[in-house]
């Protein structure tokens, strides 16, 4: 790879291939070198900022926020990672796609700037992300933290509102091997005076603490805002603000009325800067789309896509394949990288699997379908596990139909051990070809553990001519 920046007129993917090799490691956290170079881009946003943080939850509750405000016609920016099938997904003006020209020509003026300032991949595209909104004179962004908080790119811009959708163990190499520690790291997005909305039915104390030491304006599901719902229609509640007779937002899966109360709780928080009407939020919710978070595909077998990689998400996922019903047999094309909790994630799902399609993932993060396989084969010799997330975060439906977050749920029975079917294959597309020929239509295909899985077999049924990014 070179050193050397590309030609003026260069295409996205040579700059792209580019950052890879500027800064010497890929994740190098820290404000001061982006800090360095956006003070002589003279950056500034002029508009509502809000930041979403979290393990789980912040591409789900991006998108509601986004779909809201532009129902509500604002003009609105969108920063998220990582994407699916191509970068430009990534940075969203008004609910389009940046182009190509435009990203280039952003990443060009930081290049021409930086000085020798080494910058990673990620900070690079940051930097151009949020000129591309500040040209855009726009009324509102919406920025998704990368990893943690305290040291992520994003967290160069003060938020005038944070959200921090959940905490729970991912990236422990980097933010630490605890939930509390995990928090403390995400709660740094949280700013003195500002409103914070923790979506976490079960925060940890550090996150409290530091919204407390530094007087953040704590919002918290539970206390300061809340959501009921029953089979038809849902209900927010706030602090002073109640939405009634809501209908279930487009995206599927357990977690999603909290995601959307804390983005709800978050327009609450801003009502004094952004007015979004009742019917902005009934149709923003009914029309917000994000490929590959339990999206189920149209026709036979079923087959559903979640870039679930963590045991958080792994549980959100099993509860939500429960809901669907029976199916004779589960095929599960599963990718994942070797630096997640792989074995954790996976026992969350192993009762609900038949067999286990494990696909080698590209690069020097991903892990090779023979490790996955042994794992999966260690996991399937023993008792599936109780799970203690879905206790956790599990909706206990009460007479008042008030729901109440933390509250436990009696836990599963462990099931029995009993034989597992497993292959392997060298890439996602193979291991989903395989799932297709075995499974008849009344069977499940599951593809999950990586937006590295997931965007491959998207790919495949974006290039057979199915709506898939819809």
């Amino acid at each position: 790879m070179s050193l050397t920046a590309p030609a003026p007129g260069a295409a996205l993917a040579d700059w792209l291939a580019y950052l890879e090799t500027l800064h010497p490691k890929a994740i190098d956290l820290g404000l001061e070198r982006i800090r360095a170079v956006a003070g002589r881009l003279d950056l500034s946003l002029d508009c509502v900022k809000i930041t979403v943080a979290g393990t789980n939850g912040k591409g789900s509750t991006c998108a509601m926020l986004e779909s809201m405000l532009l129902t509500a016609g604002y003009k609105v920016g969108k920063y998220t990672s990582p994407h699916l099938l191509r970068f430009n997904e990534r940075i969203c003006v008004n609910g389009a796609e940046a182009s190509d020209a435009d990203i280039v020509a952003q990443l060009e003026r930081i290049e021409a700037v930086r000085d020798g300032v080494t910058l990673t991949y990620f900070e690079m595209t940051t930097l151009a992300a949020l000129l591309l909104f500040q040209a855009a004179r726009l009324d509102a962004v919406v920025l998704e933290v990368g990893l943690g908080g305290r040291l992520d790119a994003v967290n160069l811009i003060d938020a005038d509102c944070a959200i921090l959708t959940s905490v729970d163990l991912d990236h422990m190499q980097y933010l630490g091997d605890t939930r509390e520690a995990i928090g403390l790291e995400k709660a740094h997005v949280f700013r003195p005076g500002r409103p914070a909305i923790c979506a976490d039915p079960v925060p940890p104390q550090t996150v409290v603490d530091h919204a407390e030491a530094i007087g953040a304006d704590l919002w918290r599901v539970g206390v300061d805002f809340n959501y009921s719902g029953d089979r038809q229609q849902w209900a927010y509640g706030g602090r002073v603000q109640r939405r009634n007779a809501l209908g279930y937002p487009a995206l599927r899966g357990a977690n999603q009325l909290l995601n959307a109360s804390a983005a709800l709780a978050a327009l609450e928080a801003l009502r004094d800067r952004l007015v979004v009407t009742q019917q902005d939020v009934r149709q923003g919710l009914l029309h917000v789309s994000l490929p590959g978070r339990m999206q189920i595909l149209p026709g036979l077998p079923a087959t559903i896509l979640d870039v679930g990689h963590n045991p958080h998400a792994a549980s959100a996922l099993g509860q939500n394949l429960d809901s669907m019903g029976h199916y004779p047999h589960t095929y599960a094309v599963v990718g994942m990288l070797r630096d997640k909790e792989i074995e954790a994630t996976l026992s969350r799902l192993s009762r609900r699997v038949d067999r286990w399609l494990c696909a080698t993932l590209g690069g020097p993060r991903g892990t090779t379908a023979d490790e996955l396989a042994a794992i999966v084969r260690r996991i399937g010799g023993e008792q599936a596990p109780v799970d203690p997330f879905i206790a956790q975060t599990s909706e206990i439906a009460r007479p008042s139909g008030e729901h109440k977050p933390g509250v436990r749920a009696a836990p599963r029975p462990a099931v029995a051990a009993r034989d597992v079917q497993v292959s392997t294959f060298d890439s996602p597309e193979q291991a989903f070809a395989e799932a297709r020929r075995l499974a008849t239509d009344n069977d499940r295909i599951l593809v999950f553990g990586s937006f590295a899985t997931v965007g491959p077999v998207l790919d495949v049924l974006r290039r057979e001519g199915r709506d898939v990014l819809s």
